[in-house]
Parts: structure tokens; sequence; C-alpha cells
């Protein structure tokens, strides 16, 4: 059968293990072209859609929206109407019975963005006198800009055309992102969303089915005593645990979160209220949430933190940009942006703290350019998306940056350079009204810094009494690879960009 392509999950970035496959775009029989969108498939940190790799046919669906599997797990076959119904069933059952066990996370709903480390908020913008764009569990609401018939030379996938004349757009007026300037499914939607309308809500995915026991052998797992024992007591075979202990090792919650997928009333934690002594709701973490607890905790416990914090007056920067905002068209700065800004030539002024450790090679990345990562809440948890080269864009250039970046993360649409890597954090509390917070490196970066509340405080300004607007903000340092007084000289030149604004504009 050597016509048969088998479509697996894709590896999307170097942290991603495993996708949980959300909805399909295409149904068995249906052909397709390279560059068709095939399904969505959701990480713990983003929601893509999956692109044909060449032209075919498509057979058999293997994995239903819902099952969550690892990098590499077939999802799909792929053979011309040569190949027969039996010779396709044949592969399907010997690629089955290969399967590896579907991960114990159940999935997020299809329309959850997803997400790492604390956060700026920023609400999406709408254009004047459009309506809040939204998704409703209604029908699909086209702004009347977009109405029309398009033309038969529109280059765009053939679900894109099929959706433009169901809701009668043309095409013409959307801007493509796809590949080669392709519009899809995707940018059908934005443009509805951009122009004020408003999108049908999909239905959440629902994990079906319970899966595969492992039946191995499991006296060479590596685990802690307790976590073996309760094994052996539920009846949970190692093999089918999560190794999130120290060294590697599966642990008791492990062994219960196992349990758990397998019997969910099996495993009720020793000592836990019962559901009658009080009401309560049982959450699963996320794909995303998870990925986020054990990212933190790997920070937490292996990077030796420190922390160093200063008040910074920031009078001069705030009326620069009341200046700016009013004087420059287009142009609406926040006070972020310019610590951004400032936090990224601060960076390139000292290098040692402009790094990334690679803890398994024991070797300091240093970097000549700062990429600094904004951190994003979403209603999922935080991701970092990154502002690339920050050292050198004008401050309007990153404002325009961050508000991208900020869209894409609330859409589910980031891609894994957007969102991977990084030398610098940034986490803001400041909106909530926090003064000050410490903040957990967000690895392989070697700080970040956590930013607080502006507010009016007394100082004493030669021998007067003055109110003066102060921002308190805590650096939070990797000790392996930067020393106290390296975070300090980094604090040094923060504090001169900031209350002196102007350096940052030339």
């Amino acid at each position: 059968m050597s016509d048969v392509a088998v479509i697996e999950i894709p590896k999307w970035g170097l942290s991603m293990e495993e996708g949980t496959l959300v909805e399909w775009l295409v149904t068995e029989g249906t052909a397709f072209d390279k560059g068709d969108l095939l399904c969505e498939i959701e990480t713990s940190k983003i929601t893509n859609q999956l692109e044909a790799p060449f032209d075919g046919l498509l057979r058999r669906i293997l994995a239903k929206p819902g099952e969550t599997l690892p990098v590499s797990a077939p999802i799909a076959i792929c053979a011309p109407t040569s190949v027969s119904d039996a010779e396709v069933d044949r592969l399907a059952a010997d690629l089955a019975a290969t399967a590896i066990p579907a991960s114990s996370a159940p999935p997020l709903p299809a329309a959850t963005p997803t997400a790492t480390s604390p956060v700026v908020q920023s609400s999406p913008v709408t254009p004047a006198g459009a309506a809040p764009a939204s998704r409703n569990g209604g029908a699909t609401v086209v702004p009347d800009v977009l109405r029309g018939k398009t033309d038969g030379d529109v280059f765009a996938t053939r679900h894109a055309l099929r959706l433009a004349d169901e809701l009668s757009i043309d095409l013409a007026r959307v801007t493509p992102t796809g590949r080669g300037g392709r519009i899809s499914v995707t940018d059908v939607e934005h443009a509805i969303l951009d122009a004020g309308g408003s999108v049908a809500a999909k239905a959440p995915a629902v994990r079906t089915g319970v899966p595969g026991r492992s039946t191995r052998d499991d006296s060479a797992v590596a685990a802690t005593p307790v976590a073996r024992r309760l094994a052996a007591a539920l009846g949970i075979n190692l093999y089918d645990c999560r190794a999130t202990g120290s060294r590697g090792r599966v642990c008791e919650a492990d062994v219960r979160d196992a349990a758990r997928r397998f019997n969910p009333e099996s495993v009720a934690a020793p000592n836990a209220p019962s559901a009658t002594a009080a009401g309560h709701e049982t959450i699963p973490l996320s794909t995303m949430r998870r990925a986020i607890a054990s990212r933190l905790q790997e920070s937490k416990r292996n990077a030796p933190h420190f922390r160093l914090t200063v008040d910074l007056a920031i009078d001069d920067l705030l009326r620069l940009r009341d200046e700016i905002n009013a004087t420059v068209a287009g142009v609406k700065l926040s006070v972020n942006d310019f610590i951004v800004k400032a936090c990224a030539m601060a960076l390139v002024k000292v290098p040692d703290v402009n790094i990334q450790y690679d803890e398994q090679a024991q070797a300091v990345l240093r970097y000549t350019s700062a990429d600094v990562s904004v951190a994003v809440a979403l209603p999922a948890g935080l991701i970092t998306p990154i502002v690339r080269g920050a050292d050198g864009r004008s401050l309007a250039g990153i404002s325009s940056e961050i508000a991208t970046l900020v869209t894409k993360a609330k859409a589910g649409t980031l891609q894994p350079d957007d969102f991977q890597g990084g030398t610098f954090t940034v986490s803001n509390l400041g909106m909530f009204g926090v003064r000050e917070f410490d903040a957990i490196i967000n690895p392989p970066q070697g700080a970040i810094l956590a930013v607080g509340t502006a507010a009016e405080r007394p100082a004493i300004v030669a021998g007067e009494l003055v109110s003066t607007t102060v921002m308190t903000v805590t650096l939070s340092c990797d000790h392996r690879v930067i020393d106290g007084a390296t975070g300090a000289r980094f604090l040094q030149q923060l504090r001169a960009y900031v209350e002196s604004p102007a350096l940052m504009l030339v």
C-alpha cells in the first residue's frame, strides 16, 4: 500500500508533547489539496489548524474530537480509491494496536484560547461605530461592509469559499493570512469579528471513551514507594501514569490522576470533604494549566530566586505619554509600552541579564538583542508572547506589536515562534491595583520583572513635601547565572530610562 499515507499529530514547537483534536474540517471520503485545512488541534499553548501536507483523499478518521494524543500519533488515513476498504481497515487496526495511550487531561472547549507566567490585560479594538465583536451561541452575524458575491478568481480554500457562499460574503474584502496569500475559514471569521459582527460559537469538544490500560510489566518504572503501593492497591499500571515527581519518578498524585481517568469515582482523596458536607465543583486541570503548573513548579524548584525591588518616579513618563497620545495620530501608548521599551534598552546595556540558561548543557546563552516576553492573562491561564528585537523598535512599534500579540493570544492563533524563547519577561499587575509582587522566572530565561500599580506618594524634594507618582517594580533573578550586583545594575539602567523617558526616543 505504497499510495497510503497517514496524517499524524504534528509537533508545533519544542515543548509540545501532545495535542487534543478539537474538530475535523473535512469528512471521510473528501478529497483535499495540499494546504487545505484538515482539522483543529489544541496544544498546551495554542489552538491551530492543521494544513494538508499533500494532495489526497481522506479515507478513514482515526481520532475523534476531544481525544488527546501524543505527538506523531496517527489521526487519519489517506489513500486513493484504488486501495480497497479492507486494506484501509487492516492498516487502521494495526495502527490502533500500536497506539500510545492518550493523555489523562480532559480537553478544553473548542473555542477556548490556549497559553505561560503572570499579566497584561488588553481589550480588543472595535472599529468606530461597530458593535463589539463576539462569539455567540446563535447564528453568525455578518456586517454589511463584508456582504457581496465572491468572484471566481479569489485564492481561498474550498471551505472558505463554501462559508462565504453560505454567508454572502465577498472574499475580496477579507485579508488573507494563509500560505501563499490564501484565504482560510479563520480569515473569514476574523474579518467578521473585526468588522463588528459575531461568529456563532462552536460546540465544545467532548471526550469520548476511556483510554486503554497498559498491560506491560511496570516493575522497572521509576516511582516513589508510596506511589507503587497505591498503584498496586488501585490496580493502576505505572506505565499509565505521567511522571511529575522529583527525579522523573511517578508520585502519589500521578497514580491518583491515572486512577481518576480510568474510574473517576474510585479515587477520593484521603480525608477529603464529602460532597454532602459542602457543595463544590470539581474542575480538572486543562492542558494549558497543567503545562503552566509543570513549568513554573520546575522553575521554582530548580532556580534559586532572589529579588530586588525599587521605586520608580514616573511623572515625566506620564507627561510624555500624554503628549505623544495627544499629538501623534493613531498612537495610543500605555505605561506598559514604556516599561517594555525601557527593559529592552536596559538589557542591551546590561547583557548579563539578557540571557537564557541551558541547564542541560550548563551554559549561558547571552543575546545582543532583547526579545521581551509580555505576560498576557487568558481565561484558561497565562501565556507570554514575545516582542522580538524590542530594543530596536519604536514605542509605537512596541505598542502595535503588543496589541497584535494580545489579540492573537485571545483568539488562540499564536504560532510557536510567537511565544517560545524570549530573553526576559515583563509581568504587569498594576491594572488590578497590586502595589508590588514577586513573579516566578519563565525558564529558560534568567529574570522577570514584576510591575505594580502607579500611585501618588509623598516625597521630599529640595526640602519640600511634594506628591510624586511612583511605581514599584521587583526583579526576580536566577542566582545560578545572575548575581545581585548584576541585577542591581540592570535596575539602575531601567530607572534611568523610566525617569528620563526622552532617552527612549533617541
